[in-house]
């Protein structure tokens, strides 16, 4: 896997062996990422069940300021770990070992606010819902920022609080992006 545009372009990403995680495909990480192109100057991007942190990596290659990830599997973090070493990436990224949920909760008592929040959870994990309604909630997104929820596509997003309204849905054989932004009053 290697970082598909950007300041870092062409460099390798660490994937962990086994089948702990599932790696965004390159065309999905493509779409997604030119979608979010005006909203990464904005401010951080939040990557939560970041993996190896491709898409977290491929935001900061973009353009965000900093990202913070959010891993609790041990493989995934050692490679994304790894990631933002060689990558010469320490300064503009925070590595979490935490549940997605709880970790939003603890960054939104930090007072953090993101300008972009990415959550790609295990396929048909009930943490999914969790995660979401705590990003939903917990004040966490920019007034102007924009939430990415990576899903199943023969699985309908779940349903999140109603701070959130869905602005589109981009679609790529199994998988879909659901993208989500504040409602306006």
């Amino acid at each position: 896997m290697r970082v598909l545009a950007g300041t870092l372009k062409g460099q390798r990403l660490t994937i962990p062996r086994g089948r702990t995680t599932r790696p965004t495909a390159d065309q999905v990480r493509i779409a997604c990422l030119d979608t979010l192109v005006p909203y990464l100057p904005r401010g951080p991007f939040l990557d939560l069940f970041a993996g190896a942190g491709g898409v977290g990596i491929e935001a900061l290659s973009r353009g965000a300021p900093s990202a913070t990830f959010v891993e609790r599997d041990g493989a995934a973090l050692r490679a994304l770990r790894e990631n933002v070493e060689r990558l010469g990436l320490r300064e503009r990224a925070r590595v979490l070992r935490a549940d997605a949920a709880r970790a939003v909760a603890d960054l939104a008592a930090e007072g953090r606010r993101f300008a972009v929040v990415f959550l790609d959870p295990p396929y048909d994990a009930p943490r999914a819902a969790d995660a979401l309604e705590a990003v939903a909630a917990g004040a966490v997104l920019l007034p102007d920022g924009v939430v990415v929820l990576q899903h199943r596509t023969k699985s309908p997003p779940p349903a999140a609080s109603g701070a959130l309204t869905t602005w589109k849905t981009r679609r790529f054989g199994d998988t879909s992006l659901t993208f989500l932004v504040p409602k306006v009053d």
